[in-house]
């Protein structure tokens, strides 16, 4: 079960969510069919609600989703797009640890 925190981004939401937050963002890629999806999903949930009220989570689903996905290469999933205010600073491809998430939003 998601966090109430995480913000399903989808076609219509995702400019205002994400490109126009001033601010630093996660967005976690991923896919229901997708296994190492499924292991990630309950450490982005705890992700959510350790960061600052500052910091926004967000989910988009690929197979919904796929124009977002192709315009941020996705290639495999789950891929973390981190942005700040706007823009795709950094990604982590497949699984890792919670505090490499929590570190790399910190330091937007």
């Amino acid at each position: 079960m998601s966090s109430e925190k995480i913000i399903n981004i989808n076609m219509e939401n995702f400019e205002t969510e994400i490109l126009s937050y001033n601010g630093a963002v996660m967005v976690d890629f991923w896919a229901e069919w997708c296994g190492p999806c499924k292991a990630l999903s309950p450490t982005i949930d705890e992700i959510s609600q350790e960061l600052g009220a500052d910091m926004k989570v967000c989910k988009i689903n690929v197979d919904e989703n796929q124009t977002l996905a192709q315009q941020f290469r996705v290639m495999s999933i789950p891929t973390v797009v981190f942005f700040k205010n706007g823009e795709a600073v950094n990604r982590f491809v497949g699984v890792r640890e919670k505090n490499e998430y929590i570190d790399t939003m910190k330091s937007l």
